[in-house]
């Protein structure tokens, strides 16, 4: 393993009987950063925490923890802790008292203990707490005494298992914001497991898309929304809309390409092996309306509306196709096209991305 890389996973595969959760799955995680395992339900995301974790063993393949092949240790000789969804705090204890376990257990002296406590207490902002249990705290509380629990004892790598998922929107959206000011604070390498593509998008330094057990794209969140590889990180990670599309000819990483919209134009392109079929992947918010229309310019008729407060995203027919188009309210009251209207649509030729079939 290359310095400055705090994990590493090597053609890992996982089978439960006869289901393979994993296939081949190799990667890198950098020391001090924010990853995050993005995928739908079943893709193999926790299964693969877990095998970091120690809670699952690899089916082959190899983990290894800043150089040390770990895929045969027990959890607690790999210097990594786990934050769980459910944040598992010991209901009879006080807040101190959760955090303080853990070392103990590790044979930390007294006052090198208590000294860590009100250090770790001090870090998420829960001082004034301490001598409290979990069922007089917050679902927020809660979480931020899990991670000081976990963090107290130094671990190399953090390891988060959609620890987000049990609280509302808006706490959810504030510890967003804890949790990566958290990592930068510490310099902790973080493992983050979610399902939630605006919470992934939001923290990460970089993402991996997990579909089916395969890796199906790793890269930064801009990476990752603007340049999908391929259809399946396209439709997961926002948006878009997809029309087939012909490859009339292939430069490099630019296709011409005819659209179904009657259009021709050049776009970057992702896997096409040459003139042919073709998918072609535009987002709702890269389409402009009215005079916000410009490039590849047609008309449509709006077939419906919905006012989402910052947005208003419209379904707009054009040639017997149905694009969902957004638009920005920058300013109160904006006007917004009423149903039935006609109007002009236009989007650039670099918003698009074509994507082999």
């Amino acid at each position: 393993m290359r310095r400055g890389e705090a994990v590493e996973v090597f053609n890992v595969s996982k089978m439960f009987g006869t289901y393979q959760a994993l296939d081949q799955v190799s990667f890198t995680i950098k020391e001090n950063e924010f990853f995050t395992l993005l995928g739908p339900s079943g893709c193999g995301k926790t299964t693969l925490l877990r095998m970091i974790a120690g809670f699952e063993r690899p089916s082959e393949g190899s983990i290894s923890l800043f150089g040390a092949e770990i895929a045969s240790l027990p959890p607690h000789k790999r210097h990594v802790n786990t934050v769980f969804q459910s944040y598992a705090l010991f209901p009879h204890m006080s807040l101190e008292q959760n955090i303080a376990f853990g070392l103990e257990n590790l044979g930390w002296a007294k006052a090198k203990r208590q000294a860590r406590v009100a250090e770790m207490l001090e870090l998420v902002h829960m001082s004034d707490f301490a001598k409290r249990r979990p069922d007089q705290l917050s679902g927020g509380q809660r979480q931020r005494i899990a991670l000081a629990r976990a963090l107290a004892p130094e671990p190399q790598v953090l390891l988060l298992d959609e620890p987000l998922s049990a609280l509302d929107l808006k706490l959810r959206q504030a510890m967003r914001d804890e949790l990566r000011a958290l990592q930068r604070k510490t310099g902790i390498t973080f493992v983050f497991v979610t399902h939630d593509q605006d919470e992934a998008l939001d923290m990460s330094d970089r993402i991996c898309v997990l579909g089916q057990g395969q890796i199906q794209q790793i890269g930064t969140p801009s990476d990752i929304y603007e340049e999908p590889q391929n259809r399946f990180v396209a439709d997961f990670i926002g948006a878009t809309n997809f029309l087939e599309a012909e490859v009339v000819s292939l430069n490099g990483d630019q296709a011409q390409i005819r659209t179904a919209l009657g259009l021709e134009f050049t776009a970057a392109q992702k896997g096409v092996q040459g003139p042919g079929a073709a998918t072609m992947s535009l987002r709702p918010e890269k389409i402009g309306l009215e005079e916000q229309a410009s490039g590849n310019v047609f008309t449509g008729t709006i077939r419906s509306r919905n006012y989402m407060g910052g947005f208003t995203h419209y379904a707009v027919e054009t040639a017997g196709i149905t694009l969902q188009v957004s638009r920005r309210n920058a300013l109160s009251h904006a006007e917004s096209y009423d149903i039935g209207r006609e109007v002009k649509l236009g989007f650039r030729d670099e918003s698009v991305r074509v994507l082999g079939q």
